[in-house]
């Protein structure tokens, strides 16, 4: 418990603001945008290192049924769909919007269990699922740049971010494990993403891309990938150490890092009132973390 608290929370926020700065570097600085080609590469790529670490003994993966996979299947449908618009998003919003966008996937899941369920809900996490929500739509009204594509994409990406979490929640009594369900989503958009690659036009356009034969282009897909896997064992070791509320506040602390590092990393145009739409969605996402917490006890 004591080394889960003093080095895993900081583990997974460095992992969690240079995985983000990696793929804004490659998506908005060399602007590759070819969606298909980089999700697709990142997906195998974590998919072998799960298999690798799983065969080496170095996680836990155990052999699961047919009947298993195919129940997951929509949730990985909406993995992809997170993936995909996520990409597209960030690609073209500066890194705190887009954490603004994807803090508001909670109002999704908050509507969705309120549609599906009659549980009393706490005046705090009300309040907090308003907040996300007026400063979401505040940043899109008032954003001194044309991010229209952008935002549109950050909505898909929310969405199904918002309906993935209630689909795991409602799924805790199957036999997949967490590093289990991510080996399912990994593989499947992989092969998606891979076969979708030729139709959109990806595959052709990103042979003419300038940097594809640029040491830093290949570091920077390379890292990604890496990242991204390093920063899934870190979380998923971060859940079983802690409960569930320090891992909410670990992971607020890594947005708002990531948020407050990228301006001073990344051009990013930026007035008061978006500003305040940024600190008011970090805001709301700890009160709904406070919120948990408090209904927990």
């Amino acid at each position: 418990m004591n080394e889960a608290r003093t080095v895993l929370g900081p583990v997974f926020c460095i992992l969690y603001v240079v995985l983000y700065f990696t793929n804004k570097y490659v998506l908005s600085v060399l602007k590759f945008t070819y969606p298909t080609l980089f999700l697709g590469w990142q997906t195998f790529f974590g998919a072998v290192l799960l298999l690798v670490s799983g065969k080496l003994g170095w996680v836990e993966l155990s052999g699961f049924p047919r009947s298993a996979v195919l129940s997951w299947l929509p949730g990985s449908l909406l993995f992809w769909g997170n993936i995909y618009g996520g990409s597209r998003a960030l690609s073209s919003l500066p890194i705190p919007f887009f954490l603004t966008l994807h803090n508001a996937s909670e109002v999704m899941s908050f509507l969705i269990l309120k549609v599906t369920q009659r549980d009393r809900t706490s005046w705090q996490k009300v309040l907090s699922t308003l907040m996300l929500l007026v400063a979401a739509v505040c940043l899109i009204l008032r954003d001194p740049q044309p991010h229209a594509g952008g935002y549109m994409w950050a909505v898909l990406h929310l969405s199904c971010v918002g309906a993935y979490k209630v689909f795991q929640r409602r799924s805790k009594g199957s036999h997949l494990s967490d590093l289990e369900q991510q080996l399912i989503n990994y593989v499947f958009s992989a092969l998606l993403l891979t076969s979708a690659a030729h139709p959109t036009g990806d595959l052709f356009g990103a042979l003419e891309f300038p940097f594809l034969l640029s040491h830093k282009f290949h570091i920077g897909c390379f890292a990604s990938a890496l990242l991204g896997f390093c920063l899934l064992l870190a979380s998923i070791r971060l859940k079983s150490s802690v409960p569930m509320d320090q891992v909410g506040a670990w992971v607020v602390v890594a947005k708002v890092l990531a948020s407050g590092l990228s301006l001073f990393v990344f051009t990013v145009v930026i007035d008061l009132e978006t500003l305040c739409c940024v600190v008011i969605s970090h805001t709301g996402e700890a009160l709904s973390v406070y919120a948990e917490r408090v209904q927990d006890r």
